[in-house]
């Protein structure tokens, strides 16, 4: 069975509350309509109601079995506006601010998540990452015992020897520009808890750079040293090396003459980018020439699941995330 089947019948196995902020944009209507159909989750959607419903008429969306919800007409409204001010009050939050920005669907949204009213939340396909991670970052906050959010994405590359069959998970390639070596380390050992609970990997972490084990010298390459180090103090009981190449990290025979010794070169199914640029360009090219199906972004380290999407996503790709944003609310109920 495709890792993606598998998550559909988790999610099917436990129905979760998901909420979608964008409730009147043309993909996520579609997208609701084939959730509720696929009985992937139990869905909501965030906006006016008026135009929710035009749109989805327009586009011959059936809204059976989805919940609507209009932030201004909500009767939770004021209990979200009193507790995001509780929330903010220590940064210079009003009341009156409170309450002009929790009608933003996205942030309604993410106060629904707080407050236990939904249990994830999936946007991204008119907003930025920016747009999600600010009120996630102010509402959510991370998990106890993770010091960054970050993302990973699930490639799965058609006929390829690599990773596990072909499948390999990059992080992070959405949100840390350049992450420090604590951060990385932190990455390192986020990913590798994805790896085991959604995908149900054996994580072999690979640190990358474009030095193998010391033949470069340079500072970029001693972050990701620094990393790795800290990474394995952390969590022995993980397999994470490096730093390594691109190469060394998956194929076996460079691996043998650059990284005899190590566990995890030349079998790594976890890449760890050491900035954004690298991460966000490396999991497009292998999208494009290798014709991957990249799921995610898929957001790590929250203490609640909110994930993004690309603004370039399709209906599929919303689907998807929304399918691993229910099994990650039920892997936090473990």
């Amino acid at each position: 069975m495709e890792l993606m089947e598998k998550i559909w019948e988790m999610a099917r196995n436990d129905n979760r509350k998901i909420v979608l902020p964008e409730g009147n944009e043309e993909r996520t209507l579609k997208a609701a309509e084939k959730i509720v159909a696929n009985s992937l989750a139990k869905v909501i959607l965030v906006e006016n109601e008026e135009s929710i419903k035009t749109k989805a008429q327009e586009l011959g969306v059936n809204l059976s079995g989805i919940e609507i919800i209009d932030p201004d007409k909500s009767d939770k409204l004021e209990k979200y506006v009193n507790a995001f001010y509780e929330l903010r009050k220590k940064k210079g939050m009003t009341l009156e601010k409170a309450d002009k920005i929790v009608r933003d669907p996205l942030y309604f949204s993410t106060m629904m998540v707080k407050m236990e009213d939904a249990e994830g939340m999936v946007s991204g396909a008119i907003h930025t990452t920016g747009d999600l991670l600010r009120p996630g970052l102010q509402i959510i906050k991370t998990a106890p015992g993770t010091s960054v959010v970050s993302s990973v994405f699930i490639m799965m590359v058609p006929d390829c020897e690599y990773g596990e069959k072909g499948m390999l998970l990059f992080s992070d390639c959405a949100v840390n520009p350049n992450p420090s070596s604590e951060q990385l380390a932190s990455i390192a050992i986020t990913t590798a808890e994805t790896a085991k609970w959604l995908c149900n990997l054996e994580p072999k972490v690979a640190m990358l750079s474009f030095s193998t084990m010391g033949s470069a010298d340079h500072e970029l390459v001693d972050k990701v040293r620094k990393g790795t180090e800290l990474a394995k103090q952390m969590r022995p009981d993980l397999l994470i090396d490096g730093e390594l190449q691109l190469d060394a990290s998956i194929v076996q025979k460079v691996a043998d003459q650059k990284a005899p010794n190590s566990e995890v070169a030349g079998k790594a199914n976890i890449l760890i980018f050491p900035d954004l640029q690298a991460g966000n360009i490396g999991y497009k090219l292998v999208q494009r020439f290798a014709k991957a199906e990249a799921v995610g972004p898929i957001c790590q380290g929250f203490a609640k699941p909110i994930n993004d999407l690309s603004r370039g996503c399709s209906v599929d790709d919303i689907v998807n995330v929304v399918a691993v944003t229910a099994v990650q609310a039920q892997n936090i109920q473990k």
